[in-house]
């Protein structure tokens, strides 16, 4: 079992930077692919940045790629991303959540689809006003 716990979110405006951090639980972690996915209201959760158990292989949404980073410290069981250039359309609820299929650990890769994912966090409200 793995336990995710997100903070870093809050109210910025346009242009600004945030970064939201994941802790988890649990001494697999380091094994787990993991994933940002975010929604808004009335629409579905969407896909933002994925990476790899090991840190070599990362994803990200066209909308948000060279704005956002993600990354990781296996030390410290802990997943960030890193928001620069925030527009008012990245506001939403951020989730993040890990991958715990061994097809995804050998192959050192990471899924974009949140039905892959195992194991959620309860979210970070990320706000940005123009």
């Amino acid at each position: 079992q793995v336990q995710l716990e997100e903070s870093g979110g809050g109210l910025v405006q346009a242009g600004g930077s945030l970064r939201l951090s994941c802790a988890a639980s649990g001494r697999t972690f380091s094994n787990y692919a993991m994933g940002w996915f975010r929604q808004t209201p009335g629409k579905e959760r969407r896909f933002v940045a994925a990476i790899s158990w090991s840190g070599g292989n990362t994803g990200y949404a066209n909308s948000v790629n060279g704005r956002f980073t993600i990354s990781r410290d296996n030390a410290k069981n802990t997943v960030y991303l890193q928001m620069n250039s925030l527009k008012p359309e990245d506001t939403a609820v951020y989730y993040c959540a890990a991958d715990s299929n061994l097809v995804t650990y050998y192959r050192g890769s990471y899924s974009i689809a949140d039905y892959e994912y195992d194991y959620w966090g309860q979210g970070t409200q990320v706000t940005v006003s123009s």
